[in-house]
């Protein structure tokens, strides 16, 4: 059936009909209009809602193919109706479907929470003696407006910053129209005075608002120059005192510069988006630059329902974020978006100008992108490892696992090899649910078979625990393993020949495809496999640890690898010890220099003889 009207309902239930859903007549009679779909279950729930240029083409698409992504081939099956809303334009499409998602949050879209508005600096420039002050709501006042800042911190650190510079006022009006005598601000050179009669003039005063205006602006490099030249004229015409002010506000105005990281001439505003997603979770951060100046950024954690592509989670962030905030003139990504042109028309219209939406290539721009990827990444992990939210995700997991205790202290193995080769197995550490570095150990893995991980995992088990018993050390509240039932069952065996079997324990198995979120958890007294689902925060925590487990171990085994590779060539030419294999990786500064040097250079390292240079050289080249 085809839904010309918006639903009204606050819940998100629509009232399921008794009419047989037809799919095949459906998207037969379906429009090829830009509108907006909204995907129902059984029981009338709205699961998903979307936007489309054609809504024929898009909706089939989803009945018509197989479904790579786990998020679209878990959501089709459970689609009983689809409802359609038609649009005039793209634009009002984009409008109406962050409308529908926030007013019914189906489970399979990305949600942003994003309630708040933007705090700006207001400039009363309509009033006679100008002030700033800290804004946030509706722009009624009259005057300049310069923002949106990312927070309140953002914005009174640079009202204070400008106050030191020029002496602007920054009080109430109703505070400045019933004063006749300066405040404590006037007497600490924070304010010229304008509320007492002749501290200040008039024309004096709104050249100290106008360099200011100038500054928000982003022409703080106009501003120096002008204050430079004014500080010559004081100079010559012997007035140090100003001439001084002029240095001091000039030498403040660079101080500022210094520490943004883009402050170049008419920069235009511009925000900088990226991605950062480790096991099921995502951080978005958004770094906001006004005038050329990083005035600060944000960071978002959306609500997802099953892994996604970073395009579909930076498509998402536009459309809701700003949908609510102004759109800059430009906006730069780590990568490329999904809708890039329908995107660009919409925020254009939003704006009422145009918008550049652009992928780092210069070196400024990946330089932009490459701080807001840093930020992205701080950011998930102060999220995921924020002691309350460990908590929560402990607790998740001792349900979920029926464990008599929470899992406070938690250990995991995994093992790392080039071919069965060089086999390192990395044991790291939790508590209460957040990595304890410091506890991490490593296993150099040998005598057993090339490439045999369920020996390797076993040899590992059996050297931590037959320690920490040997030590009576505290043992851990849950083993976690990555791996199938094999590594389980190795796991079990070490257990039992230790007398620990009490110890809980369980693996961790890659789902289909190997993809986040549809891991399968074991333990000695599950066989079948406990399903978790993807927004589980318990699995969140399992897919945590393994995941550090797994970068523990092949950055520990990289490592011992590249120590191999620069060591092992040389200790197998014939007279050359230790010492001379130090000397020559110092003398070249690596393996490959020393591969590729000339007898006559190789001699020139002390202590190296021709013959010896000579068969260094042979070693690596043939002899003759």
């Amino acid at each position: 059936m085809t839904q010309d009207n918006i639903p009204n309902n606050d819940e998100n239930i629509v009232e399921p009909t008794n009419e047989p859903f037809d799919i095949e007549a459906f998207l037969k009679q379906l429009t090829e209009r830009p509108g907006v779909y909204r995907m129902l279950n059984d029981r009338g729930t709205i699961i998903y809602v979307g936007k489309a240029k054609n809504l024929k083409r898009r909706v089939s698409s989803y009945f018509k193919k197989q479904h790579d992504e786990i998020k679209t081939a878990k959501m089709v099956p459970q689609i009983a109706r689809v409802e359609v809303t038609v649009t005039d334009t793209d634009s009002e499409a984009f409008i109406l479907e962050n409308t529908l998602i926030k007013r019914y949050k189906p489970k399979y879209n990305i949600l942003f929470r994003d309630d708040k508005s933007y705090p700006y600096i207001f400039v009363s420039t309509a009033k006679e003696f100008p002030s700033l002050s800290y804004h946030r709501g509706a722009k009624r006042r009259v005057g300049e407006y310069f923002g949106p800042f990312p927070n309140a911190s953002a914005v009174h650190q640079t009202l204070q910053s400008l106050q030191k510079i020029f002496p602007v006022r920054q009080c109430a009006e109703s505070v400045f129209n019933h004063r006749s005598r300066p405040c404590l601000q006037y007497q600490i050179k924070r304010c010229s005075g304008p509320c007492a009669e002749g501290l200040i003039s008039k024309e004096a005063y709104q050249e100290d608002v106008r360099h200011t205006l100038g500054f928000l602006q982003g022409k703080s490099f106009e501003v120096i120059e002008e204050l430079g030249s004014k500080m010559e004229q004081a100079s010559e015409s012997l007035e140090f005192e100003q001439a001084a002010r002029y240095r001091d506000q000039v030498s403040a105005l660079r101080a500022i510069q210094s520490q943004h990281l883009i402050n170049q001439p008419g920069a235009k505003d511009m925000d900088v988006i990226a991605v950062a997603e480790q096991s099921s979770q995502v951080c978005v951060c958004l770094m906001m630059y006004r005038g050329g100046n990083l005035w600060g950024s944000e960071h978002y954690f959306p609500k997802l329902s099953d892994s996604v592509v970073k395009q579909e989670v930076l498509s998402a962030f536009v459309t809701q974020h700003y949908l609510e905030h102004a759109v800059p003139a430009e906006i730069i990504f780590d990568c490329e978006l999904d809708e890039k042109e329908s995107l660009q028309a919409w925020l254009k219209e939003q704006r009422n100008g145009q918008v550049y939406l652009k992928i780092a290539h210069n070196q400024v721009n990946k330089g932009l992108v490459q701080l807001a990827s840093t930020n992205a990444q701080s950011g998930l992990k102060q999220h995921m490892t924020q002691r309350a939210t460990q908590v929560e995700r402990v607790q998740a997991l001792q349900e979920a696992l029926a464990l008599v205790n929470p899992p406070n202290y938690m250990e995991c193995f995994d093992i790392s090899h080039t071919q069965g080769q060089m086999t390192i197995a990395s044991c790291v550490v939790f508590q209460d649910g957040i990595p304890n570095t410091q506890a991490y150990r490593k296993f150099n893995i040998e005598g057993i078979q090339p490439g045999d991980d369920y020996a390797a995992m076993h040899q590992a088990m059996s050297r931590r625990y037959a320690r920490l018993k040997k030590e009576n050390a505290i043992l851990p509240d849950l083993i976690v393993v990555d791996g199938g039932k094999g590594q389980l069952n190795q796991a079990v065996d070490v257990l039992k020949s230790l007398e620990l079997e009490h110890v809980p324990l369980v693996s961790v198995a890659k789902g289909e495809g190997r993809k986040a979120g549809l891991e399968i958890l074991f333990t000695p007294h599950n066989s079948i496999g406990i399903d978790l689902e993807s927004d589980d925060i318990a699995l969140h925590l399992i897919n945590y640890i393994r995941d550090e487990a797994h970068r523990f171990a092949i950055t520990s085994h990289r490592a011992k690898r590249t120590k191999a590779q620069t060591q092992s060539s040389l200790e197998s030419i014939e007279g050359v010890g230790p010492k001379t294999r130090k000397l020559l990786l110092m003398h070249f500064g690596g393996l490959g220099e020393v591969k590729e040097a000339s007898v006559s250079e190789l001699q020139k390292v002390k202590g190296i003889s021709l013959e010896k240079a000579q068969k260094i050289y042979d070693f690596f080249h043939g002899s003759l």
